[in-house]
């Protein structure tokens, strides 16, 4: 079952709140350049404004210090019989400016004002400009570097990207959390669709996922009821049926025919041998286990004692792992008896694969092409597609295996060595412990 893809999802709702608060940033920086230009125009217009005034009302009143009173660091007044600017301003900012001085001070509506923008060797711009004064004397000023003196901008940007970043950050964090129960819920239901009970928690996350998570609950306690319905249902039909089985092998002994009786007996035992198979099988998928601490070797030895010569286990340095003893011994009974059965033998190893254990099993049969190791894992699915009965066997020994893997959280993988033959590898499921 394919997991839900919440990274991907993730990555796609960041984008959407990234773009939104790219957009919301580049409108800002918009917005705030044009306050910007209005604040820097009616800024200069209320200090130029101001500077003129006092400057006519100082020169009235002592002229001889009017130019060293009015001079600042941002500001240089000058008094000349001439102005430094001779003519209007002509610029849309500079008449925007001067047409605000006159907004500020009305009274000096009737006076000659002449503005210009100069650029200084600094790389910055200067505002200079002539008022002629009551007496017929010009005030030449200048004001240093007009560019610089506006920061109203400059915070307002920063202040919107910082909420911007501060905006998507609440934002992932906030889907991250609201995705918990989403992702509780996948994680769930990848676990359930490979044959494993998972306790949902139903106290967490919005009501829809509570209710879905209660709905999830219930379907696994309806799934579960069934499979063990199913599993009681054929273990009385088994039972029922191998009571006239036996009976066929004991009437067999009295057929006079031994070419009769020896069919007569087969067919029972084959019979038997399926049903023995189909329970094993139906069990797997109901089993449930507790883990334990083994030493693989060791198990493997005991579990297979019964295969004798046919089955030899190399040698290995301790291998001790928190797993389900049962549903691993039955995979790998599986695994052996398919060898077995094909190849006359089974070869296995026990190696060490990151933080796990994997059991190889080869054998030098016929092999399977690996264009057939999906198929294999079907119940009853047999290489021999017209599914002749000249070779033992159900189908049903791979596909147990692998039901109790996926299970139990293991896995099961198959290889087509070149030189024939099987190699199946089964990945050990671990267990806290």
């Amino acid at each position: 079952m394919p997991r839900f893809q919440y990274p991907r999802y993730a990555v796609l709702i960041g984008s959407l709140f990234l773009t939104l608060g790219l957009v919301q940033l580049a409108g800002s920086l918009m917005f705030y350049g044009i306050i910007d230009r209005q604040t820097l125009r009616d800024d200069h217009a209320r200090r130029v404004a101001e500077l003129l005034v006092v400057s006519d009302r100082l020169h009235a009143i002592a002229p001889e210090q009017t130019a060293r009173s009015m001079t600042t660091s941002h500001l240089v007044a000058r008094i000349a019989s001439a102005p430094r600017v001779t003519r209007a301003p002509h610029d849309e900012m500079l008449r925007d400016i001067a047409a605000r001085i006159i907004a500020w001070e009305p009274s000096l509506a009737d006076r000659s004002l002449h503005l210009r923008l100069v650029r200084t060797s600094r790389n910055s711009t200067d505002l200079i400009g002539s008022l002629q004064l009551a007496d017929g004397t010009w005030l030449n000023f200048r004001s240093h570097d007009i560019s610089t003196m506006w920061p109203v901008a400059w915070r307002a940007n920063v202040l919107t990207f910082v909420l911007a970043v501060a905006i998507l950050g609440a934002g992932l964090a906030l889907l991250n959390r609201l995705g918990a129960p989403l992702r509780r819920l996948a994680d769930a239901a990848g676990a359930i669709g490979h044959g494993r009970e998972v306790t949902i928690d139903e106290g967490h996350g919005p009501r829809d996922l509570r209710d879905l998570a209660h709905a999830m609950n219930v379907m696994q306690e309806r799934i579960a009821q069934l499979l063990q319905d199913q599993a009681r249902s054929f273990e009385a039909i088994s039972h029922d049926l191998r009571t006239p089985l036996a009976r066929q092998k004991i009437a067999a002994t009295f057929v006079e025919d031994a070419e009769i009786a020896g069919i007569i007996t087969g067919s029972a035992t084959e019979m038997d041998d399926l049903l023995t198979s189909l329970q094993t099988y139906l069990r797997a998928q109901h089993l449930t286990a507790s883990p334990e601490r083994i030493e693989l070797a060791e198990f493997l030895r005991e579990s297979l004692a019964g295969f004798g010569e046919q089955v030899t286990i190399a040698p290995c340095p301790a291998a001790w792992v928190v797993t389900y003893p049962e549903p691993l011994g039955l995979a790998v009974h599986a695994l052996v008896e398919n060898a077995a059965r094909h190849g006359g033998a089974a070869a296995i190893t026990i190696g060490r694969t990151g933080d796990g254990w994997v059991i190889t099993i080869t054998d030098l049969g016929p092999g399977i092409p690996q264009a057939e190791f999906e198929a294999i894992l079907q119940p009853f699915y047999r290489l021999d597609v017209a599914r002749q009965r000249n070779t033992k066997g159900f189908g049903l020994g791979i596909p147990t295996a692998h039901h109790l893997m996926m299970r139990f959280n293991g896995a099961l993988t198959f290889e087509s060595p070149p030189g024939g033959g099987l190699v199946a590898r089964l990945q050990v499921p671990l267990a806290e412990g």
